[in-house]
């Protein structure tokens, strides 16, 4: 695929971006309209929709390569996840419907004051600000390698312009253009995969069965890790499955905006339950896809790239003219349906929680509007910034880099939501809440780095989250303030 093929697979993809922008940002849009769809969203599109903001291009190009390290063991994760989308549904999202929230986070302001909420979403902002903006740098990344190095554009022109491209098509209409795009961004994504799948099956010269077969035989897809000590050891994944999913979207206002924005709680738990399902299985398809590429490139002589995040591009764009366009599709439907929804979240966040949009007489709905926007534009700067800041430390799979992260930033934040809702009677001294927010994530990162030494070799993966969210609430509990609430 030609460097002029890329360049119209973005073009004919944009302009279907922009059109419906245009139809679901009109001009009597209001800053309500942005932050919450003026709580509209049919459930079952924000259901279809929310898969390819949870797969994003993570899933699409680090699970597949993922396999070749680590066999199937990411399943227990995503088994993990499965678990955790109904603890969101039936614990969190009748808290957040009884209490009307436009962000989440202000729950925590009702629950402990003030500060406690600004802290819980500059959690929130640190952690989607880089873990989406990771996201997009690997979707820029791959484009740019394989297509526009050769043609001389440099790598921060590259990212300005799909930076760009986003901000355009989110700018007015917030989360109800983004409900709408991502069923675009899904559909896009499901048909690569799809496509890409039939392709390979095709140019194996055999039976899948028989593919599928050869790669239980080699431990291939090995799921249950017995090892306690590894990072893949299955207890370890699943427990961290379901820690992640409620962290990382229950208590992430960029995935709540979306269910949030549904006209009623029962339509909102019929969204979450859908997309449980849905995500179950097409994770799985993604791991089966990881073993096909691998098979695939042994029949045809591929070599194999060293990073696991580049096995798929490899082998996909040099199958043929049909699946180089389809991964490009899927490539920057996978980018856009991250980075869309995040941006607006962040906008969202900021605006509620660190400017008080709801509590301050002073700002005028228009006064808000000029705030709002700049506030957009400020934090897709960001964005390009930190995209461009990587490139030169980008050594490891980019997934586990994002889950370190996160496991760092949003732990605390799954320990205040656990003790506000298990302690219900008691209060906190907000002052000490920031303060806790800091210090957790810090202790955390340190019994990390030493724990083989400390824990007799025990490895930390993703559930160094379930320990930093514990010292949270451990140091909640130490700042308890006499008397109930």
């Amino acid at each position: 695929m030609t460097i002029s093929g890329v360049i119209i697979v973005f073009i004919l993809y944009f302009g279907l971006l922009i059109a419906i922008s245009r139809i679901t940002a009109n001009r009597q849009s209001s800053n309500d309209t942005f932050f919450t769809g003026d709580r509209r969203s049919p459930w079952i599109i924000v259901a279809y929709g929310m898969i390819g903001t949870l797969l994003s291009g993570v899933t699409f190009m680090s699970v597949p390569g993922y396999v070749r390290e680590s066999q199937f063991t990411y399943l227990g994760v995503v088994i993990g996840n499965f678990v955790g989308v109904f603890v969101i549904a039936f614990l969190l999202l009748p808290l957040y419907y009884r209490l009307n929230l436009t962000s989440i986070y202000s729950y925590l302001r009702e629950r402990f004051g003030p500060r406690s909420e600004k802290s819980g979403a500059m959690l929130f902002i640190i952690s989607r600000l880089t873990g989406s903006a990771l996201r997009m740098y690997l979707v820029v990344f791959i484009l740019y390698e394989f297509f526009f190095k050769q043609a001389g554009l440099p790598f921060f022109v590259l990212t300005a312009i799909l930076i760009g491209m986003i901000l355009l098509y989110t700018f007015h209409g917030g989360i109800r253009t983004v409900v709408w795009t991502d069923v675009l961004q899904t559909t896009a994504m499901l048909l690569a995969l799809a496509g890409t799948v039939w392709i390979l099956i095709k140019g194996m010269g055999c039976p899948v069965s028989e593919v599928m077969n050869d790669a239980m035989s080699d431990g291939m897809m090995n799921i249950y890790d017995s090892d306690w000590k590894s990072s893949t050891f299955f207890w370890k994944q699943f427990a961290s499955g379901v820690a992640g999913m409620v962290a990382m979207t229950g208590l992430d206002q960029d995935m709540m905006q979306k269910n949030l924005s549904c006209d009623n709680l029962k339509n909102s738990q019929k969204n979450m339950s859908l997309t449980a399902v849905l995500l179950l299985l097409m994770n799985t398809i993604f791991l089966i896809l990881g073993v096909l590429l691998i098979y695939y490139a042994e029949n045809n002589r591929i070599i194999l790239p060293e990073k696991s995040d580049a096995i798929f591009s490899t082998i996909a764009l040099s199958a043929n003219t049909v699946s180089a366009v389809l991964f490009v599709v899927g490539l920057v439907a996978a980018g856009f349906s991250s980075a869309d929804g995040s941006l607006t979240s962040l906008t969202t966040s900021f605006c509620i929680n660190i400017l008080d949009f709801e509590k301050n007489p002073e700002l005028n709905e228009g006064r808000k509007t000029k705030i709002r926007k700049f506030v957009h534009v400020v934090f897709a700067f960001l964005f390009f910034a930190i995209i461009v800041i990587f490139k030169p430390f980008h050594t490891d799979s980019i997934i586990s880099t994002i889950f370190k992260v996160a496991g760092f930033t949003y732990g605390p934040l799954l320990g205040m939501f656990c003790f506000g809702m298990i302690m219900t009677e008691r209060r906190v001294n907000d002052k000490a809440v920031p303060y806790i927010a800091v210090i957790s994530p810090a202790a955390s990162i340190l019994i990390d780095r030493y724990s083989e030494t400390l824990l007799f070799g025990y490895r930390f993966g993703f559930e160094i989250l379930l320990l930093n969210a514990l010292l949270t609430f451990a140091g909640l509990l130490l700042f308890r303030k006499n008397g109930s609430i």
